[in-house]
């Protein structure tokens, strides 16, 4: 199935982000140091911001250092590839962002009395942590796990847009954009799991 973010949005994306790394490199800036710049912003952005309410600047800071993920991927590539160093600093990064953002949202909807909301937003972060967990289990077996229709940058986007609309009057928004995100979050846990499982039974048939 395919994802949110299509393929084609993703190349026309890198297709920004290659100039602004060929000169990062060439500046001597090196994939690590976008890595971690690129979680501070995302840190910023949820627990200065998210946090107090500033939904409208902190889901744009968000959103923005985010994105980093291609940034720092295509210097990878242009410099030769990713180390093993820094596969496991970019996964490891993803990881604190990710609660960062979420504990953000839970809890300034704490403050906010909205119980499902929080509710919502716990089990995002649940279920995120659930879909990495699965793909790098799998992937230590010795198997392909890359798939999902919501891998970590559509996640993102869903409750960066939602945490938007809510901040310019939406209401809702941003507690209908949670309980999406914990439904394509489930599904996806679900799709690699079933992946996993036919590439197992195949082995065993071989």
């Amino acid at each position: 199935m395919a994802k949110i973010f299509q393929v084609t949005a993703r190349a026309g994306m890198t297709r920004v982000v290659e100039p602004v790394a060929r000169g990062l490199l060439r500046a001597g800036v090196s994939p690590n140091v976008v890595t971690v710049a690129g979680t501070v912003g995302v840190l910023v952005g949820a627990l200065g911001l998210g946090a107090r309410g500033e939904l409208v600047a902190g889901a744009l800071i968000v959103t923005v250092f985010a994105l980093t993920d291609l940034l720092d991927g295509t210097m990878a590539r242009m410099s030769g590839g990713s180390t093993r160093f820094g596969a496991f600093l970019d996964s490891s990064m993803d990881r604190i962002a990710d609660s960062a953002v979420f504990g953000a949202v839970a809890y300034w909807l704490a403050t906010e009395g909205d119980h499902s909301g929080v509710a919502a937003a716990l089990l995002c972060l649940a279920a995120g942590g659930l879909v990495s967990y699965v793909k790098a289990r799998a992937e230590g077996l010795g198997m392909t796990c890359d798939v999902g229709i919501a891998e970590r940058t559509e996640r993102l986007l869903i409750v960066g847009v939602g945490g938007l609309l809510t901040g310019l009057g939406v209401d809702w928004a941003l507690e209908v954009a949670l309980w999406l995100l914990a439904a394509v979050s489930l599904f996806t846990v679900g799709q690699r799991m079933v992946h996993v499982y036919r590439q197992a039974q195949r082995v065993g048939q071989e």
